[in-house]
């Protein structure tokens, strides 16, 4: 009788088997990438051995962005000069190096929002509203760039650093869940989730910030109880309240502001800075003098950080200087504080429950190590918040956990869990009047279905236009508008006796899907919201497009470069022989020898098109060139390499001979039989 192999559903087949998936932290910051492995979490790090990755890239025209520390550094250089343009600079590219370029920070802030968010922002770079008015661009020197596909790079730097140092192969990386601000609206998420789809990613479950700290601190300490998640990043703030008991995560209540964090007290700081010293109109500075202000802010969050574990600092921007103590940082970052705290005291409300309750307050986020921001936790909370988890790595450490379970790898008996989220915000419906009539309300636990019905206004009505918006306001005007779709079809009658059903789903993603059905005729519309701020399916088939296509373009251009570097190579080992051994050739010899050398240096000197991002994707003239360039230089290269051959060989016998040269057979023997044997 044959034997059948079973598993349970999600789980992986082979019990031998494991499905590799990873947690990824999308910062505003840095960003961070996890796997869980041999029963333990490895943060990866990079070939330095840094496991933060700075969220900054770097376009250059012709080339393949650059992400992470050497953009970063690139920026902080570009920040400390004035990149050659004479310090009032009305473009947004920097200057210094080779040709133009655009270094992109804190792009996570852009993320689904619109033109007049992004405007508020104040980042220092050039943001023009796309066509449709409906989400922004940036402009860089390799073209214009959405938060998505910059947000991708970084994404796709993450994903290779993984593929790189657990061996994988491309597409053998199952998936990953990737953390996103609880306060992320709908809108947000589907940008995040987008993100990773162009990079490669499949996203086994968007998963909140504040949850995965919780998940990590609590099946790491195993704590139990009521526990507060104080959640300040670089551009995003969170308060989320979870219930730990054994093998079992509930999230409460959640409260944030997506657009408050590290930055923020950076700008605050930044204005001060423009103040003490008379340096002009900031909004004029942020206007028409962004490198200016990116100095600016850079020597603010340095002397930020600096007052972490100094007394004093001093904050020194075009030969200005400004001497600042930890008080007065204090000062500038109260008001930023206060806002955190009184979101902290709307999730308490909407919990039901007073600080003294709680069993724990847990530290997220690096702003937290701002001596101000602990203090302040502290009095509010009248207790010692904890934060032996390093707060840069504990949603990392947490979303690589849920990365694990989610792949079907069973944990152990007592490992067992279950994590139950909430929505952030109400869902709902605009009625007459422009009021909302809310289906779904804020902290409902996720995965949700809601229904309700409504009916028609004016007889013989046959159609219902139905406007989805998410907020806790009132009016549709205050609340972000979704989507809007039809429902066509419905019995003329009189006004009132139409029976119409709306349904709302939202999965555990967060994501939100909307049907109505005419219960009468049976009739029904529905739609997987694509949010306002969000990309359709026909942006993410073109951006994939671009970007398999930039791929094979890089991969051309990194061929090229490894044939250039190869010939320069063998240029050099060439001249150094002739210059030892340039007496074992005759004249004739010798004169081939400089022909070839001659031939190949010159090729190397030419000009030709690159062959990167941004060319014509490997058709028309300019690959022809290339393509022709190749050609020649590989047929160069190897009649040089022809040409070494029986001239090292000669080399060799010279060399042979001179080792042997005075010494007899025997001695040579016993040379040889003093050597270890090989291996040894």
């Amino acid at each position: 009788m044959a034997l059948l192999q079973i598993s349970e559903p999600g789980m992986s087949p082979d019990p031998h088997q494991r499905r590799v998936a990873v947690g990824i932290d999308l910062g505003t910051t840095h960003s961070l990438v996890a796997v869980m492995r041999s029963g333990a979490v490895d943060v990866l790090a990079d070939d330095a051995g840094a496991v933060l990755l700075p969220s900054v890239v770097r376009y250059v025209a012709g080339q393949p962005p650059e992400v992470g520390a050497a953009a970063l550094a690139r920026l902080v250089a570009t920040a400390g000069t004035d990149g050659g343009r004479g310090g009032d600079d009305a473009s947004l590219a920097g200057a210094a190096g080779e040709g133009d370029e655009t270094i992109v920070a804190s792009i996570k802030r852009l993320m689904g929002r619109g033109p007049a968010e992004a405007r508020a922002a104040r980042l220092p770079y050039r943001i023009e509203p796309a066509a449709d008015e409906s989400m922004v661009v940036v402009t860089t020197a390799a073209g214009p760039r959405t938060p998505v596909e910059i947000s991708a790079d970084i994404l796709r730097t993450l994903r290779h650093r993984a593929e790189e140092s657990l061996g994988l192969a491309e597409g053998e990386l199952y998936g990953a869940v990737i953390t996103v601000p609880a306060y992320f609206d709908d809108a947000q998420r589907q940008a995040t989730k987008d993100a990773a789809r162009l990079a490669g990613l499949d996203v086994l479950r968007l998963l909140n910030e504040p949850t995965a700290a919780a998940v990590a601190y609590g099946l790491d300490r195993r704590a139990e109880g009521r526990f507060a998640v104080y959640d300040l990043g670089g551009g995003t703030f969170d308060l989320s309240i979870l219930d730990l008991r054994r093998g079992v995560f509930e999230v409460i209540a959640t409260a944030g502001d997506a657009a408050l964090g590290g930055d923020d007290i950076d700008a605050a700081l930044a204005h001060a800075w423009v103040e003490a010293t008379g340096g002009g109109d900031v909004g004029a500075i942020v206007a028409d003098q962004p490198l200016r202000w990116r100095r600016i802010l850079v020597a603010a969050r340095r002397a930020k950080e600096a007052l972490t574990t100094e007394a004093v600092t001093t904050m020194v921007v075009d030969g200005q200087a400004w001497t600042l103590d930890g008080a007065g940082l204090a000062r500038l970052a109260r008001p930023l504080i206060e806002r955190t705290l009184a979101i902290c005291g709307s999730a308490l409300d909407d919990a039901g429950m007073a600080p003294a309750a709680l069993a724990g307050v847990v530290l997220v986020g690096g702003s937290t190590r701002m001596p101000a921001v602990r203090d302040a936790v502290r009095n509010y909370f009248g207790r010692e918040p904890l934060a032996d988890v390093d707060p840069d790595q504990v949603v990392a450490v947490g979303a690589a956990m849920q990365a694990d379970q989610l792949a079907g790898n069973r944990p152990d008996a007592d490992g067992d869990w279950l994590l139950l989220d909430v929505i952030p915000l109400s869902l709902g419906l605009e009625t007459m009047g422009g009021l909302v009539e809310r289906i779904i309300q804020r902290n409902s636990t996720l995965p949700v279905v809601r229904a309700q019905e409504f009916t028609t206004f004016k007889d013989g009505q046959t159609a219902m236009s139905i406007h989805v918006v998410q907020g806790e306001r009132e009016l549709v005007s205050d609340c972000r508008s979704l989507a809007r779709f039809e429902l066509r079809g419905i019995p003329a009658l009189v006004a009132g006796s139409a029976r119409i059903r709306v349904t709302f789903q939202v999965d555990a993603d967060g994501l939100l899907s909307v049907s109505a059905q005419e219960l009468t005729s049976g009739v029904e519309a529905s739609i997987a919201v694509k949010p306002s701020y969000g990309l359709q399916d026909g942006d993410i088939e073109r951006m994939l497009a671009e970007a398999f296509g930039s791929a094979d373009a890089d991969r051309e251009a990194r061929a090229l470069r490894e044939q250039k570097l190869e010939a320069d190579r063998l240029l050099e080992a060439t001249q150094a022989a002739l210059a030892s051994d340039a007496d074992l050739l005759d004249a004739d010899g010798r004169t081939v020898f400089d022909l070839a050398m001659k031939r190949l240096h010159g090729l190397l000197r030419e000009e030709v098109g690159g062959g990167g991002a941004g060319t014509d994707g490997g058709e028309g003239p300019a690959a022809e060139a290339r393509e022709d360039y190749r050609a020649r230089l590989q047929a160069a290269t190897d009649e040089l390499s022809a040409l070494t051959e029986p001239f090292a060989a000669a080399r060799m016998d010279r060399a042979v001979q001179r080792a042997l040269q005075g010494r007899t057979i025997d001695d040579v023997e016993a040379s040889t039989a003093a050597q270890p044997p090989r291996g040894q």
